[in-house]
């Protein structure tokens, strides 16, 4: 089995994660979620499946973000996408349960497709930048942030599940679990927070030096030294935005952060 099929995987995973986020009828934005999150289970077992082959993968990809103006755009880009990794995918157990779920998230686009109440504008990449009242200072402050924490997150599950698929530690394994699922969390609330101001963009690429770890304690301080500096930023963000709603979410990721910090710990 060979990386290509893997790297497909990964802008498929990808462009349906970043279509939930364009999207903003709620009901389709949260089932293609859903399918995200399933697309990212077949990234884990092809990567295991490779390993297992005594071959290797990485997280190199050739995509970009084609900035669409309506709803079927996207899912009509969705669908060509998905119809086109089928013959990629390997003739296994694992290749037949990725084209069986394909094939359901097919026909749901198919069902979306057929009834034109579905189509609507998308405003995910219109650069507005507005949100209820904050200022421009305080606008430029949220975007930066997004900005740096949607990679940052984006990083981190790729990392932790870099590193999780090859440890044999049981303990390590379950933290790397509970820290990839707190990240695709906050990829989820950064990104809609992006498409909600117009600036939806996907993370840079990764290089091979920022997931291949040879010092795991290196690494661990070097990541906890990392949540710290999150924390301090969402400390400022949600001291200097005047926004009840919006401070009580960032109050909220800190204490998260905080929390990451302690689970990383037991890396250690």
């Amino acid at each position: 089995m060979k990386n290509s099929v893997y790297q497909k995987k990964h802008e498929l995973w990808l462009s349906i994660l970043f279509a939930s986020f364009a999207i903003n009828d709620e009901a389709i934005k949260s089932r293609l979620y859903d399918f995200s999150q399933i697309a990212f289970r077949h990234m884990k077992w092809l990567g295991s499946a490779i390993l297992e082959s005594g071959e290797d993968y990485n997280y190199d990809r050739e995509m970009v973000l084609l900035k669409r103006e309506s709803n079927f755009a996207i899912l009509k880009a969705l669908q060509e996408e998905i119809q086109a990794i089928q013959e990629h995918y390997p003739q296994t157990i694992l290749g037949e349960r990725m084209k069986t779920d394909d094939t359901y998230l097919l026909q749901y686009i198919s069902e979306l497709l057929a009834d034109e109440k579905n189509d609507a504008a998308v405003t995910a990449f219109n650069m507005q930048r507005k949100w209820e009242d904050l200022d421009q200072s305080q606008i430029d402050a949220l975007t930066l942030f997004l900005f740096e924490e949607s990679y940052k997150e984006y990083e981190l599950i790729l990392v932790y599940a870099y590193m999780q698929a090859r440890t044999q530690n049981v303990l390590h394994f379950n933290v790397f679990q509970d820290l990839v699922d707190e990240s695709h969390f906050h990829l989820k609330s950064f990104g809609n927070m992006m498409a909600r101001l117009g600036i939806l963009a996907l993370p840079r690429e990764l290089h091979a030096m920022t997931y291949v770890v040879k010092d795991l304690d290196k690494f661990v301080k070097d990541g906890i030294a990392e949540e710290e500096a999150a924390k301090e930023m969402c400390k400022e963000l949600s001291d200097s935005i005047k926004d009840e709603k919006l401070s009580k979410f960032f109050d909220f990721i800190n204490y998260q952060e905080s929390y990451h910090i302690e689970l990383m710990k037991k890396l250690l």
